[in-house]
């Protein structure tokens, strides 16, 4: 495979690309992981107003990969799904299975609430919980792991963007590189984009997922999670209005997206960074400012093919190399392995 990405036959569409890319099943050869469950703060934004949920200590779930020898001095990769994913998103075991055979320790990191832990957390998540990352990478630091890359698809890649950007020249020398799928680092414009008629059944599918989210954590958390009229809102934009950002200690959407958006903090990223984005991605939408921070900052390698969709950058596969056409997870483990 090379840098340069070449759709495979028949899915030069973006929204091809992007649905047949969440359906295809990855080949799973994975060994059994160890379920660690990670002590995560309650995000800044919270601490003023949401007194109530500071007395309950959330935690995330990460499923563990750890090679037999040396583990220790094994580049360790926590890999971050996006919306409504988990740790077994098929991108996620795609990627583990890769980095894994190339002798990596992987963690496959559920947000808090994905993959079935509601209940660990009296908070929902959200795309600038970059909290939850830097606790993350500080307990591998303390598990004594001498090289960490962070990678994450979609909002899982505005997230480790972020907690790399609030780093700046501060984050640990453990942290070794960066790689970031399709994020949505200017989230407002993406969330826009999202709403047009063209997007409909990504939008669909998203707030199916977050009307069961919400009314499980009601379920479990009713003096925290008041009632809200889920079937009446229709877009992620609205629900962000209206129960992710008063929630979360935002003022409204708008507030949300301009202080959870990675594109504030790209310009500090000092971390060799590779942020891959295509052109065709149905909703994603780089600004030209954020554009240009990421082309002007000489820590970061942006890569944006024409074709791709969102999350997907499905190419022919070839049996003959034993390459499976997906092009973005040969690209991450590439980066990565590089800088080890």
């Amino acid at each position: 495979m090379t840098k340069d990405f070449k759709p495979r036959r028949w899915l030069s569409n973006g929204h091809l690309q992007t649905i047949v890319g969440n359906f295809l099943r990855r080949v799973d050869k994975l060994p059994a992981a160890t379920t660690e469950f990670v002590p995560v703060p309650l995000p800044p934004e919270m601490h003023e107003d949401h007194g109530h949920m500071a007395a309950f200590q959330s935690h995330i779930v990460c499923h563990c990969h750890w090679q037999k020898e040396d583990t220790h001095l094994c580049p360790t990769v926590v890999l971050v799904h996006g919306l409504e994913g988990s740790s077994n998103s098929q991108y996620v075991i795609g990627n583990a299975n890769k980095l894994f055979a190339a002798g990596c320790n992987v963690v496959r990191m559920n947000m808090r609430n994905c993959g079935w832990t509601d209940a660990l957390s009296g908070t929902l998540y959200h795309s600038g919980m970059s909290c939850d990352v830097i606790a993350l990478m500080e307990w591998l630091i303390a598990r004594g792991m001498t090289w960490i890359a962070l990678a994450g698809y979609s909002m899982g890649g505005n997230l480790v963007l972020k907690a790399v950007g609030e780093l700046g020249t501060s984050a640990p020398p453990q942290l070794k590189s960066v790689v970031a799928v399709s994020p949505p680092m200017d989230l407002g414009q993406s969330a826009d984009a999202l709403g047009e008629k063209k997007n409909w059944i990504y939008q669909r599918r998203f707030m199916k997922a977050l009307r069961i989210r919400y009314r499980r954590k009601r379920n479990l958390f009713p003096a925290i999670f008041p009632h809200v009229n889920m079937d009446g809102l229709k877009s992620v934009r609205e629900y962000d209005e209206h129960v992710m950002a008063p929630q979360s200690g935002f003022t409204g959407a708008d507030d949300y997206y301009a202080r959870s958006g990675a594109y504030r903090v790209m310009d500090r990223i000092a971390v060799p960074t590779l942020i891959l984005h295509a052109w065709d991605d149905p909703f994603i939408r780089l600004t030209p400012p954020t554009r240009e921070k990421l082309l002007n900052n000489p820590h970061i390698f942006l890569l944006e093919p024409q074709h791709g969709g969102h999350c997907a950058f499905l190419a022919d596969p070839d049996p003959a190399q034993d390459y499976d056409g997906y092009w973005a997870e040969y690209l991450l483990r590439s980066f990565v392995m590089e800088h080890a």
